[in-house]
């Protein structure tokens, strides 16, 4: 991923904070395969410039991903998505995980019956893939 090129756009919410919503759009970027195993990132000082955070910011993202083992980054070598297929498998799932148990937060108010959900679910998720699939082709 060069700066400006292949990623899906960052949107912030003033909900969390900023160099968290960094590591996952990172993370998106990997589960996603817009980002590949072992593939060279943008610097840090790149990364600030091209979403528009200060560059402390863009730093303690990446201290974070290193720590969490996302990325890694050798001498003064440019960072690269890890290679270690265990983490880049536990990025889908907590993904998935986190996606899921908002929903269900969300959802649990109203108590709808598990199968009357998950039909719903079904078909919303079965719309937005054919959509998306559609968009790729035109």
């Amino acid at each position: 991923m060069q700066a400006g090129e292949g990623s899906a756009e960052l949107k912030f919410n003033s909900r969390d904070p900023v160099y968290l919503q960094v590591v996952r759009h990172f993370k998106e970027e990997i589960a996603t395969g817009r980002l590949e195993k072992g593939q060279v990132i943008p610097s840090r000082r790149e990364i600030a410039g091209k979403l528009k955070i200060n560059p402390n910011t863009a730093q303690k993202a990446y201290k974070e991903m290193e720590e969490q083992g996302l990325i890694v980054t050798e001498g003064n070598s440019p960072s690269r998505i890890t290679t270690d297929e265990q983490i880049l498998s536990l990025i889908r799932s907590e993904l998935i995980t986190d996606a899921v148990d908002a929903f269900v937060q969300s959802i649990a108010k109203i108590q709808v019956p598990v199968e009357e959900l998950l039909a719903i679910v079904k078909s919303k998720v079965e719309t937005n893939y054919s959509q998306a699939a559609k968009e790729e082709q035109a």
